[in-house]
């Protein structure tokens, strides 16, 4: 018990105690001067409103929709962060900090004395500031308050805390495929060699997630992985139409001409001519997209009409870091 509470003790005076005690018999290097208290005050006054106003750029980088004019607002409060943490530094310099002149060279050669001498100075420097910890710990605030505001911007490179809204698509077992003008699409409606465009009946035609492209292949034609057998309805296939790479419009179809000699077919993005292979679930085929087109599972209801039978088997759009990591729930 004894040692535990010497070891209390002792981590006491190292956490709270005010330093290596002076010894009485060392002459100060630097005189003495009386602290200068109110401008300490003015200066952790300045550090904690730029600290503030650095907070604030988080705050109106987040509300940016609720918040008219918010680019002006992002300016002002990270120039004003640096206008008061720069202040805060002129007080500091120019009033706390003990200026003393050498007016002989430095020695060519180190020495213990000179060593300890020069600790000695840099120790009473700091002797003007009464409130020193409070001082270090107003300076370290504002400093991480501007270090977020500065590391805030690359939130818009991916989401970094919702993403659940980025992930969800209107698609649902048994919703029913459409045209623009909101026309059921029918199986025999598609034929082999085109592409068409379908929509989820009742749906926002905007969202990200809600447009697909339909082709029919030969059933022999299909190499599938497992997972995705249940996909096709009879021979025809639904993949997102939105591209892998940077999120352009898939627009164009490739059929072959001449087979056996033409490449097979493929769905083809114009922006930077990602290729992606129907027959194979979307594999990439060419180009930059370093991830397959999503698949959408059909099925075809009792009138012939084109139904969903689940989600994506995949996130919809540009690959992202956080689409990487998300799985879809295959259809039940």
């Amino acid at each position: 018990m004894s040692r535990a509470r010497d070891l209390l003790v002792s981590t006491a005076v190292l956490l709270f105690g005010r330093g290596r005690p002076r010894l009485p018999e060392r002459e100060r290097i630097i005189p003495e001067k009386p602290g200068r208290p109110g401008w300490e005050l003015v200066a952790v006054s300045l550090l904690g409103l730029g600290a503030l106003a650095a907070i604030a750029f988080p705050l109106v980088y987040g509300l940016a929709k609720h918040i008219p004019h918010e680019t002006q607002f992002l300016g002002l409060s990270l120039g004003l962060s640096f206008v008061l943490i720069g202040a805060a530094l002129v007080v500091t310099g120019r009033h706390l900090i003990v200026t003393e002149e050498i007016e002989e060279d430095y020695p060519a050669e180190e020495h213990p004395e000179e060593q300890e001498t020069l600790v000695q100075v840099v120790e009473e420097s700091g002797d003007r500031l009464t409130r020193k910890r409070l001082f270090l710990l107003s300076l370290g605030g504002a400093g991480a308050a501007l270090g977020v505001a500065l590391l805030t911007p690359v939130v818009s490179l991916g989401p970094v805390f919702r993403v659940g809204p980025l992930l969800g698509t209107p698609w649902r077992r048994g919703r029913r495929l459409v045209d623009e003008d909101d026309r059921p699409w029918r199986a025999s409606d598609i034929e082999e060699g085109t592409f068409y465009t379908a929509f989820p009946e009742g749906a926002d035609k905007e969202d990200l997630g809600s447009s697909v492209v339909l082709v029919r292949l030969p059933k022999d034609r299909f190499q599938l992985p497992a997972q995705l057998a249940r996909y096709p309805a009879d021979g025809i296939v639904a993949y997102s139409k939105i591209c892998t790479h940077a999120g352009c419009a898939i627009s164009l179809y490739r059929t072959p001409m001449f087979e056996p000699t033409d490449p097979k077919p493929a769905l083809v993005c114009p922006c930077h001519y990602s290729t992606f292979d129907p027959a194979d679930g979307g594999s990439v085929l060419f180009g930059p997209a370093g991830r397959k087109l999503p698949m959408l599972p059909l099925s075809i209801d009792s009138s012939g009409g084109l139904r969903a039978a689940g989600n994506f088997d995949g996130p919809v759009g540009p690959s992202w870091w956080g689409v990487r990591l998300w799985k879809a729930n295959p259809p039940s």
